[in-house]
């Protein structure tokens, strides 16, 4: 069996017909761990006999998986063996093929984040028409916005436009992460409940994250001390230098985005509201002043600093905090300038 198409994935985790292995990977662990219970609740059916839980370390012999999944559970029905956590490797590569290979109608579920694309454990899968490999990469854009939607109503509750794109702009790094916040905005609104963009503020918003996106606003139009000002709390309240710079780097990005198209002869307004996802509503008056100081060119240079910033922050002595703050100040300074 190829690869999952994503579009097929969820028609694939509510019945993997036929397939033996069923191989998870990428960078989201929290998908990774979602799409694994997923295979749980529609396999096992949540009869605790036909679950097996089996640790990377537990493979005591090539054919451990193979017999777990051929083994009959005592309330009948297709048993699922769950292995978290596996690396490429030899012993684990020959348990998946001996399982590929084996009898049975159990169904054997891999997760592996970060594995390589030339992982021989990825290949031996691929390869087999009894498995089946999905990719589980961090979503965004549109299609995070999909998934916040859908499960949000799962959760019983719906959200008013401005505040899905507010929340796609916000949420996304981990799916677990995101399941969590969604679920605890699902019990602040009430069931039946219409999230709006206050409702998403005022819930998931933390206050590191609030200030940071306060000081990339005054940074990129050139409040100096506004933006030093908002980076101090932001590190108070446990903003890290690495998801400064990351964040600080999408910010100018997305305002590189609408400074093209000004050169394109569209109206800042036009521009920003051109951009996907959109800005929050919010944040557009600042988002346009900024447009109004920065070249396209100038924010090319200005994400190459960052992008800079954030090697420094990983390979140099000098404090990451410092290096950070002297990125995000060095623009508000550029802006100031142009003012």
């Amino acid at each position: 069996m190829p690869k999952i198409d994503p579009r097929r994935v969820p028609v694939f985790l509510a019945d993997p017909g036929t397939c033996r292995v069923v191989l998870l990977h990428g960078d989201d662990p929290g998908l990774i761990r979602e799409r694994a219970e997923a295979l749980v609740r529609s396999v096992a059916q949540g009869d605790a006999l036909r679950l097996v839980e089996i640790g990377k370390d537990g493979l005591r012999a090539p054919a451990t998986l193979a017999n777990e999944a051929a083994s009959s559970p005592l309330t009948g029905g297709r048993c699922l063996v769950r292995v978290r956590d596996a690396s490429d490797g030899k012993q684990m590569t020959d348990a998946a093929k001996a399982a590929l290979a084996g009898p049975g109608p159990g169904v054997v579920v891999i997760e592996a984040p970060e594995l390589r694309g030339s992982a021989a454990l990825l290949k031996a899968v691929e390869a087999s028409a009894q498995g089946a490999v999905i990719a589980c990469y961090r979503e965004r854009g549109m299609e995070l916005s999909g998934s916040i939607n859908r499960i949000l109503a799962e959760l019983g509750v719906s959200a008013e436009p401005a505040a899905l794109d507010w929340l796609a702009q916000r949420l996304g790094e981990d799916r677990m992460l995101l399941r969590r916040e969604l679920e605890k905005l699902a019990l602040f609104v009430g069931a039946g409940g219409k999230v709006t963009p206050e409702d998403a503020v005022a819930c998931i918003a933390e206050g590191s994250a609030l200030d940071l996106e306060e000081a990339l606003m005054a940074a990129m139009t050139g409040e100096v001390a506004v933006a030093d000002k908002a980076l101090d709390t932001a590190f108070a309240e446990g903003a890290n230098p690495v998801q400064v710079v990351r964040t600080a780097l999408r910010y100018v990005q997305r305002l590189y985005q609408a400074a093209l198209a000004i050169s394109g002869g569209a109206e800042p307004r036009q521009a920003v509201d051109a951009l996907r996802p959109p800005v929050f509503f919010r944040h557009k008056p600042g988002f346009e002043r900024a447009l109004r100081l920065w070249r396209a060119t100038a924010l090319a240079a200005a994400g190459n600093a960052l992008l800079e910033a954030e090697r420094r922050t990983k390979t140099t002595g000098v404090p990451s905090e410092v290096v950070a703050r002297n990125a995000v100040i060095g623009l508000a300074r550029q802006a100031a300038a142009r003012r």
